[in-house]
């Protein structure tokens, strides 16, 4: 065979790969492009069946019209009320129903339970009028023909409604209960297709440019990571059409930015090493292959860190974590594999040009061993033991702030950044109605016991009255209904002095169940308070559960990657030290620089999973090359040329990570915004201190020791 013909070899097989991920681009973009449609946002299907409230569920939905779940939308109308406005009002909500959703031709009425009639309760100070709108539960999950949600058009529509009505005859009115509170929800992660994801991209991009310097080669490593992130979505797409996962707007977000950063940074390690390598190799296929041998181990090592310790997730009581764990293990594999096979293959195809102005040529030169880094790297082997011992007392300084993180809850008032009109609307029901006016706890007694438990609920401080559920609503002026009964069970609806979605008011949930229970263990107290009651139950069982599986598995990974115990417990100890030095961080400047009340009861378990899994990977990226440099010139001089080779790439992948996760923020949501900083402060700190100072000078203090029981720790 010709030389002509052996040389064109490697780039035909470099136009078949992207070939080959140009067509399946092709098929899961689009794919992804829906993914939005079959998210489910509800916290009550997130419960596990063991639950209380989930068991109360089952039995509240017998007691319906209509075959699925009540999801109670209240519309508060503010202002001086007469008789002559309430009866105007009664007759525009017998037209409501008629009114299409959006621009759809979908009328109101379809979502409304059947046989129920709306009409408006005045307040005891005769300033505000309540509509309880009766929902049935299909409207959080149904499309409407042009696939947007239900449930946000529908609270659109009717704030419109609202506001029109209300402005006509003197009033002002807010959209809020359960359905609107969801309703905002499923408006705020609305920005996941397009702000999110745009931003990032911006982000990213900029980052590579200063990174690279270069016009052209930033292209690829993003172009590689959305090619990732499209393949993955669109796999999650199937998988969750055809129930095999769960997705929320939560894990959606996150996919976005966990795969653009993570395959951003897998790129960065490929393209430092293999721009390293072309000096050494007079072709490109032959740099790219000496590349991938010195990159492939620490980035499948990486991955599959990150990977496994999100699929322990599985074992979560909550099935929302649950859903993160093979949306985020599945992100992850795409990320490796695109960053392992299409970024090489165009690498190879562009040549060296891509790299201009700064074109390595083929001159034996490792410009890599000059610089900034090489000056860290000499500090740090000049005074290896203060350096580890200062920083580590500076961390556990840090880290004990940890133990004042308020982690037990959010209000609905408190989680979101801004104040949409459902938050707004709750605080001025309180202001004229009981607190929990519209969503009731509803608990399920037989029916001879509804005088003991309606006497044992009313003595429980924050319960503001209690009513059984009648057959029909009682309408001011007429004598009620009969009390409902099915199959020999009553709903007592306990409603709250305080806000139902308040933390508050979820402590008043065991005192409840306390109260009821004493009269007999099988009533059962449902709603949605006891349903975010239940929720943050289960969120500290995993807590519990997960944390420590997680850093078994990962200290094995690392343990078989290093084949060493000893590194593998230093590197382990070091990253855990950086995740409690960051809930430190977050306690002072959540509480002291953007006033959050507090965190979600799941945020120090998120924190940990992406902080523990991704922050070993820079801890991996730094020690595979040291164990490989030890092998040919020792552990210590090994561990100072590891810095000085993988300093600037690991920084700019630190940087990569921090930005996109950062990125978080332009979501409306506490949780969120709270999870990115952690997320972007955790990965800077391992970068600028523990990867850069820590584990160096522990490394180099400690010497060949640190590969033990490996025969390397002679070196």
């Amino acid at each position: 065979m010709s030389t002509t013909k052996k040389s064109r070899r490697p780039l035909v097989y470099a136009l078949i790969v992207i070939f080959l991920w140009f067509g399946t681009s092709g098929v899961m973009g689009p794919l992804f492009g829906k993914l939005s449609t079959v998210q489910e946002n509800d916290n009550s299907a997130f419960l596990p069946d063991s639950a209380e409230s989930t068991q109360a569920s089952k039995i509240i939905a017998k007691f319906n019209d209509s075959e699925n779940q009540s999801l109670p939308t209240l519309v508060l109308y503010r202002g001086e009320i007469d008789a002559e406005k309430i009866s105007g009002l009664n007759i525009h909500l017998a037209q409501l129903g008629s009114k299409n959703i959006g621009t759809s031709d979908v009328p109101i009425s379809a979502y409304l339970n059947p046989g129920e009639q709306i009409f408006a309760f005045p307040s005891q100070d005769g300033k505000a009028l309540l509509v309880n709108l009766p929902f049935n539960a299909n409207v959080a999950s149904d499309l409407l023909p042009d696939d947007k949600p239900v449930l946000p058009e529908l609270i659109e529509t009717l704030r419109e409604d609202a506001t029109e009505y209300a402005s006509a005859n003197d009033l002002l009115s807010n959209v809020t209960g359960i359905g609107a509170i969801l309703g905002d929800l499923f408006g705020a992660f609305e920005g996941i297709d397009s702000s999110l994801l745009f931003t990032t991209l911006i982000v990213v991009g900029l980052i590579l440019i200063v990174v690279y310097r270069s016009p052209v080669l930033w292209i690829l490593p993003l172009f590689s990571a959305v090619i990732a992130l499209s393949t993955a979505g669109g796999l999650i797409y199937l998988l969750t059409k055809n129930n095999v996962i769960d997705l929320n707007g939560q894990s959606q977000g996150i996919l976005s930015v966990l795969v653009l950063g993570a395959a951003t940074d897998y790129a960065l390690l490929l393209i430092a090493r293999y721009r390293e390598e072309l000096h050494h190799f007079d072709t490109p296929f032959n740099a790219m292959k000496a590349a991938l041998k010195g990159v492939v181990e620490p980035i499948v090592a990486s991955g599959a860190t990150t990977a496994t310790a999100l699929m322990v997730l599985l074992l979560s009581d909550l099935s929302g974590n649950r859903g993160l764990g093979p949306v985020g293990a599945i992100g992850i594999i795409c990320s490796v594999i695109t960053i392992l096979t299409l970024l090489p293959a165009l690498l190879v195809a562009f040549g060296r040009w891509v790299f201009w102005p700064r074109i390595p040529r083929h001159d034996d030169v490792n410009a890599q061993l000059d610089g900034s880094w090489a000056k860290v790297g000499a500090m740090v082997a000049k005074r290896p033991r203060k350096l580890w011992i200062g920083t580590s007392i500076g961390l556990t300084i840090l880290a004990g702030f940890s133990t004042t993180l308020n982690a037990r809850g959010l209000s609905t008032a408190d989680a979101f950044t801004q104040r949409p009109d459902s938050v707004v609307g709750l605080e001025f029901l309180s202001q004229h109605f009981p607190g929990g006016s519209g969503q009731p706890t509803e608990v399920v007694v037989n029916q001879e016991q509804i005088a003991s438990a309606s006497a044992a609920l009313m003595s429980v401080e924050g319960v503001a009255s209690v009513e059984p559920l009648r057959s029909a609503p009682t309408i001011p002026g007429l004598p009620p209904a009969e009390i409902k009964i099915v199959e020999g069970k009553a709903i007592l609806n306990a409603t709250l002095s305080l806000n139902p979605d308040s933390v508050e008011a979820r402590d008043v949930i065991p005192k409840i169940r306390d109260s009821v229970h004493a009269i007999d263990p099988g009533i059962l107290v449902g709603g949605s308070t006891a349903v975010a009651f239940d929720t943050d139950v289960a969120a500290n069982h995993d807590n519990r559960t997960i944390i420590p599986i997680v850093l078994v598995l990962i200290t094995l990974i690392l343990g078989l990657l290093l084949r060493s115990i000893l590194a593998a417990g230093l590197l382990l100890g070091t990253v855990v030290l950086s995740y409690f030095a960051t809930l430190g961080a977050c306690q002072l400047v959540f509480e002291h620089i953007f006033g959050f009340k507090g965190a979600d009861v799941s945020f120090p378990l998120f924190a940990f999973i992406f902080l523990v899994a991704l922050g070993i990977d820079y801890n991996i990226f730094l020690m595979t090359r040291v164990r490989e440099e030890s092998t040919k010139i020792g552990t210590r001089a090994g561990v100072i040329k590891g810095l000085t080779v993988t300093g600037g790439v690991i920084t700019s992948a630190g940087i990569v990570l921090a930005a996109t996760f950062g990125v978080l923020g332009v979501l409306p949501l506490v949780f969120l915004a709270q999870l990115g900083f952690a997320v972007a402060f955790g990965v800077l700190l391992d970068t600028m201190i523990v990867r850069t100072i820590l584990v160096p000078a522990l490394v180099h203090d400690i010497g060949g020791k640190v590969w033990w029981p490996s025969k390397l720790q002679s070196k």
